[in-house]
């Protein structure tokens, strides 16, 4: 269950930054399905005089939006633009951001601030012509939270029902197994002989 009062703005780690696509996340139908109804059961009331949760009906429509009119189901690549956005949720620029924002505290999605290198043609101070690399940022790559994988113990990432029925061949190898054979004492080894010198050494002592 995410948290209902998320940390404040300094006290968050710092956006990470990447080159390229981000860190994408296929999501394949029903996965978003289960997004959906998950930020639809967060719109309920969570406090008395509210008459909304903690996800909004604009935060629905721009999660709708993200998922279903820009996610890429098998390469997993989501990073349209505010103003793409907010031409597909039928809500103004300013409103996506306070959406996102939302819906990130709610634990539904999470992004990344995608950047590129850009050379561009400058001066020196001797006033020769030459290049520079700059880096800028491109827009934001958005990846999703499937509720039934995050809830999910790591003790069930596997289940016995689909992967590994009861009865398969792999179980089967698994159990016939033999324990492996003790190890044999060589007398010869250096490690031996220095425990055998202390041996008799202790024994004198005695």
């Amino acid at each position: 269950m995410p948290a209902l009062n998320p940390l404040p703005n300094h006290l968050r780690p710092r956006r990470e930054k990447l080159f390229g696509d981000g860190r994408p996340r296929p999501l394949d139908r029903n996965a978003k399905v289960r997004i959906m109804t998950f930020a639809r059961a967060l719109m309920r009331k969570t406090e008395k005089g509210k008459h909304y949760g903690q996800v909004t009906a604009k935060a629905l429509a721009v999660l709708e939006a993200l998922l279903w009119g820009f996610h890429n189901s098998q390469s997993g690549l989501c990073f349209p633009s505010y103003e793409k956005i907010a031409e597909r949720a039928g809500c103004a620029r300013s409103y996506v951001a306070e959406c996102i924002k939302a819906l990130e505290d709610a634990s539904i999605l999470s992004w990344v601030n995608r950047i590129k290198r850009v050379r561009e043609r400058c001066e020196d101070l001797f006033g020769h012509n030459g290049s520079r690399v700059r880096v800028v940022r491109t827009s934001n790559g958005y990846q999703f939270r499937d509720p039934m994988i995050a809830t999910r113990p790591a003790s069930l990432s596997i289940s016995s029902k689909t992967e590994l029925p009861s009865g398969t061949t792999i179980q089967d190898s698994i159990s016939s197994l033999t324990a492996p054979a003790p190890p044999v004492f060589d007398p010869d080894s250096p490690l031996n002989r220095a425990l055998m010198r202390l041996g008799t050494a202790l024994g004198a002592v005695t």
